[in-house]
């Protein structure tokens, strides 16, 4: 319906393009969120901080201290990162519109039912795995961002490589990885959620340091600096794609106009 409405009109195409893409994109409201926490953790507000965590996140808020606090909300802007801003744009890049849509009902369908509960474990499992082939080319293309933008190359490779496949997450581990290095900090370990507690692999363990209030704003920026570069590879891949195929159909013309000329 959307391509119909644009086909013929470029100006209505961006315009629907872009407001997908405003409603679909989660990046704002994922750093405003985070800065809130970090704001209150800078002043020693840690009440105010559990509070507010909850809006980001899933982690029982009442079990963390201010590190831990402080750690949730960096993992969840590295993981958010990637479901939430260039996942989105790597389909849109792909399928456009029906991309940056189809993309987020997968995402919202592994957050509402993607996990092993009595009621829902067949139709969850089958989410959250729908849920991993589509965040796998954003999650790569996140990390990879990550090791280029963070000012820490090397360190962000090197977790990325000795840390990612140990997370239970293949989409996660990469860009929670990537980032702890990218960072210097230490992500991953023990963590309480939905009821259960779980003790998962720690993530630039030897090069990194505990997470600090503070961090969260260099998370952020990070999370900005990866969201503009993804915007930037993926509009310049759209773009060539369309200028492959208009090349393509310009010589598929040319051909069957010099075969009809010669019949």
């Amino acid at each position: 319906l959307t391509a119909r409405a644009g086909r013929g009109r470029p100006a209505l195409a961006v315009a629907l393009t872009a407001a997908t893409a405003w409603s679909v994109v989660g990046g704002t409201s994922l750093g405003r969120e985070a800065r809130a926490i970090g704001g209150a953790l800078v002043t020693g507000d840690l009440e105010a901080a559990r509070e507010r965590l909850p809006h980001l996140c899933g982690r029982d808020p009442h079990s963390l201290d201010g590190p831990g606090i402080a750690r949730a909300v960096v993992e969840s802007v590295a993981e958010n990162t990637s479901d939430a801003v260039v996942g989105a744009l790597v389909w849109g890049a792909i399928g456009g519109i029906p991309g940056l849509v189809g993309f987020r009902a997968v995402n919202t369908l592994d957050a509402m039912v993607g996990h092993k509960s009595p009621r829902h474990r067949r139709y969850g499992w089958a989410s959250a795995r729908l849920d991993d082939v589509a965040g796998w080319p954003g999650a790569r293309l996140t990390a990879a961002l990550a090791v280029a933008s963070g000012g820490r190359p090397a360190q962000a490779v090197r977790a990325w490589k000795a840390d990612a496949h140990r997370h239970p997450s293949p989409n996660a581990g990469p860009v929670e990885a990537a980032f702890a290095g990218a960072l210097g900090v230490r992500l991953g370990g023990t963590l309480a959620y939905a009821g259960r507690v779980e003790h998962r692999p720690v993530l630039n363990g030897a090069a990194g340091r505990d997470v600090r209030g503070a961090d969260i704003e260099r998370a952020v920026r990070l999370s900005r600096r990866v969201s503009a570069l993804a915007l930037g590879v993926c509009v310049a891949g759209r773009l060539a794609a369309g200028h492959l195929v208009a090349r393509r159909s310009v010589a598929g013309r040319s051909s069957t106009g010099r075969k009809r000329g010669r019949t």
